[in-house]
């Protein structure tokens, strides 16, 4: 065997040599028995908050998660329960013994002048999957006292509810807006009362969340097609409910469509927008809403944002050979939409 022998080495080959030999040390000592390690930690049990920011113009939009339910997927009719099997696992989308996940969401406009909130989410009406929404909305840096319009899509308790908080305003200096298609339907006491009984409580529902804010005067109904701020349109979508409706946000030559409950299934209803939902209470109608409005997203290439899309909710609509696809946004770092 070969031994060095340093004797004859340079000042720097010596050094060298002892750095070697103390980087060994080090390396031994460092893999020695005695060695103990700090415990790996538990895995999180919570996502991160849920928001997500684009721009649009000279807006900024942020979506809002509030959580998510299960949808049984008996609650769809149009095509077979084949067929909706083989889309949901063409698409990867799991299926539990409680139904389809499904996104509840919202989203906040900030137009520089204000901030308007679309649709409020679940609060406690429908359990602790979902309430979020404001959570979500001080994670991504604002506070519901800074909120000044409220724009619900419609009355349904998965947007309506989380404008309250045990029976007070929780956007306390919000206005907030209904057309009046819906809150003739969902706010009239007489339509309520022959209602039938499995839909008293979403009635209920509706009545409670805005009575607060009928008390305190900060409840306006409108007619479809108003402005409603500076780049703010409603846009008629009927069928979900009777004045289910959208907003059409611009700024610039950016369009952003927020269309509230036009799908609810994603893997299902953009190929086969004739399927519809027990929800819907005119299934024909909403079926044609939900064709008249894709057909224009993917024409006008228009933004468009949806409650029960997969979150954030933000994307684009194209035409293929059998219905429509969804392109989801791309996560940018920046935000997008230039």
């Amino acid at each position: 065997m070969q031994t060095s022998n340093t004797s004859g080495a340079s000042p720097l080959a010596r050094r060298l040599l002892a750095i070697s030999l103390c980087t060994l040390s080090i390396s031994g000592a460092a893999l020695s028995p005695k060695t103990t390690f700090a415990q790996t930690p538990a895995p999180s049990a919570q996502q991160a908050p849920g928001y997500y920011f684009m721009r649009l113009g000279d807006f900024q939009v942020t979506a809002l998660y509030d959580g998510a339910a299960s949808l049984p997927v008996a609650l769809l009719h149009g095509i077979s329960a084949g067929d909706i099997q083989t889309l949901l696992e063409d698409m990867f989308v799991p299926i539990n013994k409680d139904g389809v996940q499904t996104a509840v969401n919202g989203y906040l406009i900030n137009t520089g002048k204000e901030l308007i909130l679309v649709d409020a989410g679940a609060a406690a009406c429908f359990g602790p999957a979902m309430g979020g929404i404001r959570k979500s909305l001080k994670a991504a840096g604002y506070e519901p006292a800074q909120v000044s319009k409220i724009l619900l899509t419609h009355l349904h308790a998965d947007h309506a509810c989380g404008i309250t908080d045990n029976g007070k305003m929780a956007f306390p200096n919000a206005m907030v807006y209904v057309s009046q298609d819906e809150a003739a339907h969902w706010l009239n006491k007489e339509t309520a009362a022959q209602a039938p009984e499995q839909a008293q409580a979403f009635f209920k529902f509706a009545q409670d969340s805005v009575a607060p804010y009928e008390s305190a005067r900060k409840l306006k109904q409108f007619a479809a097609g108003a402005s409603l701020a500076d780049g703010v349109v409603s846009v008629a979508l009927p069928g979900h409910t009777p004045g289910h409706g959208g907003y059409m946000i611009t700024s610039g030559d950016q369009h952003l469509l927020v269309w509230g409950d036009v799908i609810h299934s994603h893997a299902v209803q953009f190929p086969n927008p004739q399927v519809t939902i027990d929800f819907d209470s005119d299934p024909k109608q909403a079926a044609a809403t939900r064709e008249k409005v894709l057909a224009r997203a993917a024409q006008e290439k228009l933004w468009i944002a949806g409650a029960h899309l997969p979150f954030p909710g933000i994307g684009h609509v194209r035409k293929q050979d059998a219905g429509y696809r969804w392109i989801a946004t791309e996560y940018s770092p920046l935000p997008a939409g230039k």
